[in-house]
């Protein structure tokens, strides 16, 4: 359900001033403050993304409960979160890790009742594929739905509902989703009701974007990393991921894509391709993008002794702000929060850490710069995560280190 439902206009209190002044308008919002950044004019209707999640992994085929590939005629029901609203939407399927041609029968769209796996009341559209209700998407292919009418409400959840009629090998899946999605027997994606998702899971299956037309929205915002991007350490079910926090604050104005991969590394494989492989795929062939946000580096230098110095971690960033800069992006790149405490966080570690940091703050390499370092270490260890931020594990945020961290960011500088 929408966080903020309306603004009181304070004018007609203000009239003395107005007089005065030649008029003066506050806005204050009923819920939440007004988000920081002035409304756009309004603009012809683009697509522009409002939810996306990277493809990650192949679910193992299996015979247990709750594996969307392990038995015949299973529908998946994923719950993703918007971060702008729009008048129609499209959204894109992957096979981008099976091994076999993935046969979905059904697919659909709708808006999420409250709370549960039901649609709110009219909302639910079948999806079609070049005018057909079925596709076959290749082993490490994608595809994207043909655009559905619908009115997509911004900070609200959706719900993607796939029907695949027999085992097709691998999934292509998001862990450390963060956000609790459903599974059921038989063919249930075109049923508002959500009675036959008896099952759950915290992975997202298939569904890898959502974009929406809207003429209202600026554009998208990627933010791309790894674990602490993706949230892993975030409460189940309350985006409270550092990205959700920031499309709080932009409020509708931008989209914010969420390309974290826990375990990624900038400059080579680690968990899924290194962010430099994957960038095309995760952020320039993204609709509407804008600016991105890099927020990556620290599973790198974690490898010590075998780990690339702070020169190679600089490298990549470089590399990455020159890809960005030409295709027209801005770039905005964050410090590597600190990890003492962790037991692989050296001393070896902690040099090359403040190395990398010291190259991010000096201007040359991205347009500007986020501190997370600054916002979130213990200013009496400053080699440590302040205790208020710190998951416990000394390298995650807890929920206050991610509301902190989004709230980091210049929203000027976007």
């Amino acid at each position: 359900m929408n966080k903020r439902q309306g603004y009181v206009n304070l004018a007609a209190l203000m009239t003395a001033v107005a007089l005065i002044c030649g008029g003066i308008y506050l806005g204050v919002g009923t819920v939440k403050k007004r988000p920081e950044v002035r409304t756009p004019p309004v603009s012809a209707p683009a697509w522009i993304g409002t939810w996306a999640a990277s493809p990650v992994a192949a679910a193992p085929v299996t015979h247990a409960p709750g594996a969307p590939s392990g038995r015949e005629g299973r529908s998946v029901r994923n719950v993703v979160h918007t971060s702008i609203g729009g008048t129609a939407a499209r959204v894109t399927f992957s096979n981008l890790y099976g091994t076999e041609p993935l046969l979905i029968t059904g697919a659909s769209l709708a808006v999420r009742d409250s709370g549960s796996p039901a649609a709110v009341t009219d909302s639910l559209r079948r999806l079609t594929f070049g005018g057909v209700h079925e596709t076959t998407v290749a082993p490490g292919g994608r595809i994207v739905s043909d655009p559905v009418e619908l009115r997509i409400p911004y900070d609200s959840d959706l719900l993607i509902s796939v029907h695949t009629p027999a085992p097709g090998g691998p999934v292509t899946s998001h862990p450390q989703a963060r956000q609790t999605s459903y599974i059921a027997d038989g063919d249930h994606v075109q049923e508002e009701a959500g009675d036959a998702y008896t099952e759950q899971t915290l992975s997202w299956y298939h569904v890898t974007a959502v974009d929406v037309l809207t003429s209202e929205a600026r554009g998208a915002i990627v933010t791309i990393g790894d674990s602490i991007t993706d949230g892993v350490s975030a409460t189940a079910d309350t985006n409270s991921r550092w990205p959700d926090i920031l499309a709080d604050r932009l409020g509708g104005r931008y989209g914010v894509l969420n390309q974290g991969i826990s375990g990624n590394r900038l400059l080579e494989y680690g968990r899924g391709p290194s962010t430099l492989e994957r960038f095309d795929r995760d952020v320039l062939d993204r609709s509407g993008v804008r600016t991105v946000i890099v927020a990556i580096g620290i599973n790198d230098v974690l490898r010590a002794p075998h780990a690339p110095t702070a020169d190679n971690v600089t490298a990549g960033l470089r590399e990455i702000a020159d890809r960005a800069h030409a295709r027209g992006l801005r770039v905005i790149g964050s410090t590597l929060m600190p990890c003492g405490g962790l037991y692989r966080c050296t001393p070896a570690v902690e040099a090359e850490r403040l190395k990398i940091n010291a190259a991010v703050r000096s201007g040359g390499i991205f347009d500007a710069v986020v501190d997370f370092d600054r916002a979130l270490r213990d200013p009496y260890a400053p080699g440590r995560l302040k205790p208020v931020y710190d998951s416990g594990d000394h390298l995650h945020p807890s929920d206050a280190g991610y509301a902190r961290m989004g709230g980091a960011v210049d929203l000027a500088a976007l």
